[in-house]
This record gives structure tokens, C-alpha cells and sequence, in this order.
């Protein structure tokens, strides 16, 4: 793949890989943590705290080791944007969590890469060559395995993880043409004030709605916090931050496409975490259309 979105600064691909695989290991911890508490927190509330958690250490870092960041960067409406983008792919991928296996919801996620390929080719003028089309069709094919939309066990909310790939891979390539240079911490800044901000907006909004009961992830009250809460959303806190900076510094140094495969990494440890945590073992369609997304991401890279 011939990438025309350089901007003056050499990729450093070996450590964005490095950074993406420790990213996603964190990030599939997090998400499992997510999913095993979706019956106690609404997901508003776990937006608010956590990232009302995260915004003191990630001022205090910007303060420490980049003080010149802290002004409002010159791309300051692709930023926001890209957060935007970003609080509406958790928003669906979270949803989708309490209703599917994780290493499913992972796998449909992770058409990630076939996405990034198609938006690096439409808007960044990244040419595919006939092994990344194939690799195209072959994930397309993997997620009708795992989707199987024909079929009476048709889970819709397998849709989500979809929409929550393309918001992704719309924001990375924000983060790779527009916000390449604003400084990482600035753009996980960004991010959870945007979290901050959409909880505290739909919270308001559950409270003066008059539909009755008000109930589950996405309409439920507030928990109580105990400490058990408390460690929970400092782990969540912990999880959202390494997150938001590794995937920022990770497309900010290596080709979307790269990355966008070594992001794959989170497949195998969601399927890890799903068998550890909540027995649970994919059927072996899903597990075919699994291993086809993979080697789809596999294909994207060779190309």
C-alpha cells in the first residue's frame, strides 16, 4: 500500500505495533470488565466516572511532559469530531456486550481492518491492490459466518459491533490525515471530556423522560458506589486511558492499514477473556468466520 498522508514525520512502525498490541491487550481486559458489570452500572455512568476519573491524570501528564500542548490545537474541529466519532463507537460496541459472546462481538468488531481499507483508498488516496480486494471479500464473508442473517438464531445485536468498526475506522483516519499532530494526550483529553459530556446529556435526558420503568445498560439508574464499585471504575479509568493514548500514538506513527491489523490482537484476547471469565465457546461457524477476518487482516497487511 502506497500511503500519500505524510506530514513531515517518519512512521515508526516496529514501536506503533508494540504500542497496539499492549493497547489492545488492556483494552480487551477493560471490555470484559465492561461486559461482566453491564447488570450493575448504566452505561452513562461508567462513561461520567471513568473518564471524570481519567481527566485529572491526563491534565497532570500533559502538564508534566508537554505543557506547550495544553493550548487548543490548530485542527481543533477534527479533534472533536474524532471523539465524536469515538464515543459513538463505544456507545455500540458497549451496548452489544451484554447481549453476545465477547469473542463474537470481537470478531465482528474487528472487520476493522477492511473498513480502514476502504476509507484509506476513498479518502486518502491509499491504493489496494487485487490481495487487499480479496482480503475485502473474504472478511465480508467471515462476518456473514459469524452474522448468518438468513438464519432463525439471527442475533440483531451482532449489527452493533459492525457500526461501532466503521466509526472507528472513520476516526483513525481523522487521526492519521487531520490530527496527526496534535499531541496524544490532548486528543485522549478530548476524548473523555466528549464522555463526560455525552453521559452527563443522556442522563439528563432518561431523567425527564416519562416512559416508565426505566431499566437495563442503556436506561437504567445510577448505581450506588461502594468500594467494590470504586475499583471497578478505576480499573475501567485505567483501561480507557491506556486506550485512548496507545491507539493515538499508534496511528499517529505507522500506516492505518498496519495498525488496523495488529489490532486484530484483541480478537484472540477477547476469545481468552470469554472463555476465562464467562465459559463461553463460539459454535464453529463463528469460529470460521472468525478465522476468515483474521486472515482477511493478515491479506490487508501483505498488501
Amino acid at each position: 500500500m502506497q500511503h500519500k498522508a505524510g506530514q513531515g514525520r517518519a512512521d515508526r512502525v516496529p514501536f506503533a505495533v508494540t504500542v497496539i498490541i499492549v493497547t489492545v491487550l488492556i483494552l480487551s481486559l477493560g471490555d470484559a470488565l465492561i461486559k461482566f458489570t453491564s447488570g450493575a452500572f448504566a452505561i452513562w455512568q461508567i462513561f461520567v466516572l471513568r473518564s471524570l476519573i481519567v481527566l485529572p491524570v491526563l491534565a497532570g501528564l500533559l502538564w508534566w511532559t508537554a505543557r506547550d500542548a495544553l493550548s487548543l490545537p490548530p485542527s481543533l474541529g477534527w479533534a472533536v469530531l474524532r471523539s465524536v466519532l469515538l464515543v459513538g463507537m463505544w456507545i455500540a460496541y458497549y451496548l452489544a456486550l451484554p447481549r453476545l459472546d465477547l469473542s463474537v462481538a470481537a470478531a465482528v468488531y474487528y472487520t476493522l481492518p477492511i473498513f480502514i481499507t476502504l476509507f484509506s483508498a476513498l479518502l486518502i488516496g491509499d491504493r489496494i491492490s487485487p490481495l487487499g480486494w480479496a482480503a475485502v471479500l473474504l472478511g465480508f464473508f467471515g462476518v456473514l459466518l459469524i452474522l448468518r442473517p438468513d438464519a432463525s438464531d439471527f442475533n440483531p445485536y451482532a449489527l452493533l459491533p459492525l457500526v461501532a468498526a466503521i466509526l472507528y475506522a472513520l476516526a483513525m483516519i481523522l487521526t492519521r490525515t487531520r490530527c496527526r499532530n496534535v499531541h496524544p494526550l490532548m486528543l485522549s483529553l478530548l476524548l473523555n471530556i466528549s464522555f463526560v459530556v455525552a453521559g452527563l446529556v443522556a442522563t439528563a435526558a432518561i431523567a425527564l423522560s416519562v416512559t416508565d420503568p426505566r431499566e437495563g445498560f442503556l436506561l437504567g439508574p445510577w448505581a450506588a458506589m461502594g468500594f467494590g464499585e470504586w475499583v471497578a471504575m478505576a480499573l475501567l479509568a485505567c483501561a480507557i486511558l491506556v486506550g485512548s493514548v496507545g491507539a493515538a500514538i499508534a496511528y499517529q506513527n505507522a500506516p492505518p492499514a498496519v495498525i488496523g491489523t495488529f489490532d486484530f490482537g484483541y480478537v484472540a484476547f477477547a476469545l481468552v477473556w470469554g472463555l476465562v471469565f464467562f465459559a463461553e465457546v463460539p459454535d464453529i461457524w463463528s469460529l470460521i468466520g472468525m478465522t476468515l477476518i483474521v486472515m482477511a487482516g493478515v491479506m490487508v497487511l501483505r498488501q
